[in-house]
């Protein structure tokens, strides 16, 4: 039996108005926490909703209806803003034109599309008012799905939510009320990834509406009637039979970070989703592992016994190398190792590398705890310079007689950050004792690594697995022979059917063509030079293999002082394009370039940070990059960047422009055991050439980065553990 339905426009008075009543005539506030829809935004089905996730808060997600699938990643960057990368591939979609006409458009059987939302929230639900969000869908992409909205969501009780709101675009291609604010034009989106803002709001407005509703703990009933008419895939190209507004679904919460869903969709077809929610700044393991610190051992009373701080042990003539000795003799199997140490009769300086702990508060709590159990009674003031690449990176000047009083207090932490301080690293005091041990040192690794290629056409998603053996060979304190060889075992990248048509040189577009070699590969082998140049200045220069296509020299100066929000860098690079087949040479391509950046840097707190780069890119042309990146106290770095240079969007290609988002993952937040070790990813519509940046390991603002007064301040509640 075939359903029929009255007509959208003769539903919409009484939907609303009983909307409207019940927002204003039922004051309650739910329980129940915001979920996401099939779209990887905040929503109810295929709808939107006024909710935002809780701050912070990552969302993973994947749905299917029909021939159609999401795979999404949403980000709440605020508690009212939040944004969505998604991706999209739908079936059938040349199926009602090829044949004949196979070619353009129509030349792919499933069309993928890579799409960009961000949502921000108006109002906060009260006890009697809902809450509302704007939202702008796939506003910056070829608009297959761009679309603009209002969303108001009110609860009623602990169990009942109930949404209604206006869409535009896409989100207006079903039950329109009418044109609103002037004529949506058709837009020419030439290669896509522009933002097209005399769009917005505008043309075509249609109703949607949606309950949902808490059957039990973790048992929810949604149903929604939905606005977009999929005019394009199911009118124009028939990949499937629309035939009722109306979703219906059940989701089902089966731990507090995997909800599953499944639904009956537009009258025809059964879709599901699943989504995993998790908050980057809470550890699934819970804290840290590890054994546990030394205690502070504390002095005798200076009243009881003042012969006890007496100096005469200076003029030992091997004190200091007694001291350095007994430091490391203490700090063993902890990942922290003196380089050095100097002393004067009150205050001892150590110098020391942290190859463990992710937060630099934690190695500088140990290295003053061990202190407490080496150093002579008379020295009461602790100087710690934490080493990166050799470089002395900041001081943080602890006095013993805190670290005594202040271990057992009630927020021990608190207090005493309050009386210690950071500074820039300076120079060692006198009569310096190094560590004639360390170098030269050899260290290396051999594990498994994983290099993606996403976003092609004929396959989204391609993979190469194999082993790299990764090693460093330390000269002296700042000069380091460091170098990594890879060997494939699965080769999944395969050379793209689709090739850059750019007149740009290939700097990024022919990524395909060394990701699909096989066997034995130099990743690279650079000798680097790190040193602290002047007061707060550092200076860098990596000669070598540089990258996987590059090789040349990279110089870099960074002034950074320690105990301000901002940094400024400039780097100059001379480099040439590399063989494909990952061996050493560099004619193939026969394309050298000189290319550098001015970067600003700027924290501007509660975790977020701002970084300008204006320079010269890989290919010639000459723009700027923004990136902007929130940060998390456990080392989780999730944000976005976008580049525009002098290329035209034709010359760039599909997306007009370079852009996408960057996370860093830190392996300890899996893990729950300490190390600095982490995983960078970088998910970017295309690798165009355009504004393509050579990448270089150990620059000096990442490997700074940590040391100075925010970053020790951001994890400085470990300092104690």
């Amino acid at each position: 039996m075939k359903l029929s339905f009255p007509k959208p426009r003769l539903l919409i008075g009484p939907v609303l108005a009983g909307l409207t009543f019940l927002m204003i005539a039922l004051p309650a506030k739910a329980d129940m926490l915001p979920s996401i829809g099939l779209s990887g935004a905040t929503g109810l089905i295929d709808m939107p909703t006024g909710e935002q996730q809780r701050d912070g808060f990552v969302s993973i997600s994947h749905s299917q209806f029909g021939p159609i699938s999401r795979n999404a990643l949403t980000f709440q960057i605020l508690p009212r803003l939040s944004g969505t990368f998604r991706y999209i591939g739908i079936r059938k979609w040349n199926d009602a034109f090829c044949p004949p006409n196979c070619s353009g458009p129509n030349a792919f059987n499933k069309y993928y599309d890579r799409q960009f939302d961000l949502r921000y929230q108006l109002l906060d639900e009260s006890q009697y008012l809902p809450a509302v969000t704007v939202g702008l869908q796939d506003f910056i992409g070829t608009g297959l799905s761009m679309a603009e909205y209002f969303a108001a969501t009110k609860s009623f009780g602990p169990r009942l939510k109930v949404t209604a709101g206006l869409g535009f675009g896409r989100l207006a291609s079903h039950g329109s009320l009418g044109e609103l604010l002037g004529h949506r034009k058709k837009v020419d989106f030439g290669e896509g990834g522009n933002v097209n803002f005399g769009q917005w709001f505008r043309g075509d407005v249609a109703p949607f509406a949606g309950v949902e509703y808490q059957i039990s703990d973790r048992l929810t009933f949604k149903g929604e009637y939905s606005s977009d008419g999929y005019t394009k895939e199911a009118g124009e190209r028939h990949t499937f039979d629309y035939r009722s507004p109306i979703n219906l679904g059940l989701e089902y919460q089966y731990s507090p970070a995997l909800r599953l869903g499944a639904y009956s969709m537009y009258g025809s077809e059964v879709g599901f989703n699943v989504t995993i929610t998790f908050n980057p700044a809470q550890r699934p393991a819970g804290g840290i592992g590890g054994p546990g610190p030394e205690p502070v051992k504390p002095r005798p009373s200076y009243a009881a016994n003042p012969l006890a701080y007496g100096t005469g042990w200076l003029a030992q003539s091997d004190a200091k190398d007694l001291l350095l000795g007994n430091m490391n003799r203490n700090l063993k199997g902890t990942g922290v190792t003196v380089e050095s140490i100097s002393v004067t009769g009150d205050t001892a300086q150590i110098r020391y590398r942290n190859t463990v702990y992710d937060a630099s508060a934690e190695a500088a709590g140990r290295v003053a705890r061990a202190m407490t159990q080496t150093m002579p009674n008379s020295i009461d003031t602790f100087e710690l310079v934490p080493l990166a690449n050799g470089m002395p990176a900041s001081k943080i000047v602890v006095k013993r007689s805190d670290m005594e009083q202040l271990e057992f207090v009630p927020d021990s932490g608190v207090a005493m950050r309050r009386r210690i301080v950071i500074a820039e690293a300076g120079e060692p005091l006198p009569n310096q004792a190094e560590n004639s041990e360390l170098y030269p040192k050899f260290s290396w690794s051999l594990g498994p690594y994983a290099q993606t290629m996403l976003f092609d056409p004929d396959a989204p998603f391609q993979v190469n697995l194999g082993a790299r053996l990764s090693a460093d060979y330390e000269f002296a304190p700042g000069v380091i022979l460091s170098g990594s060889v890879s060997r494939e075992i699965y080769g999944g990248i395969k050379k793209t059917r689709h090739p850059s048509i750019s007149p740009l040189p290939p700097v990024r577009s022919k990524a395909d063509i060394y990701n699909s070699r096989s066997d034995m590969a130099l990743d690279t082998l650079t000798l680097g030079k790190y040193a602290r140049l002047a007061p707060d200045v550092y200076g860098r220069v990596t000669v070598g293999y540089l990258e996987q296509m590059f090789g040349g020299i990279s110089t870099e100066v960074l002034w950074r002082p320690v105990n301000k929000r901002w940094a400024l860098g400039a780097e100059l690079n001379y480099v040439a394009q590399r063989d494909p087949d990952g061996g050493f040479g560099f004619d193939r391509f026969d394309y050298t370039v000189m290319t550098g950046h001015v970067s600003g840097y700027y924290d501007l707190g509660k975790g977020f940070e701002a970084e300008l780069d204006v320079g010269r890119y890989l290919a010639g042309d000459v723009g700027a990059t923004i990136t902007l990146m929130r940060t998390f106290s456990n080392g989780w770095q999730i944000g976005a960047f976008a580049t525009k240079t002098n290329v035209s969007a034709k010359d760039f290609g599909e997306g007009s422009f370079d852009k996408g988002i960057k996370m860093e993952i830190p392996l300890s937040w899996f893990s729950g055991n300490s190390t600095r070790t982490s995983r960078s990813v970088v998910l970017r519509p295309l690798g165009r050439d355009g504004g393509a940046r050579l990448q270089v390991n150990d620059r000096l603002y990442e490997t700074l980065r940590g040391y100075d007064a925010a970053g020790i301040d951001s994890q400085w509640g470990r300092f104690w553990r």
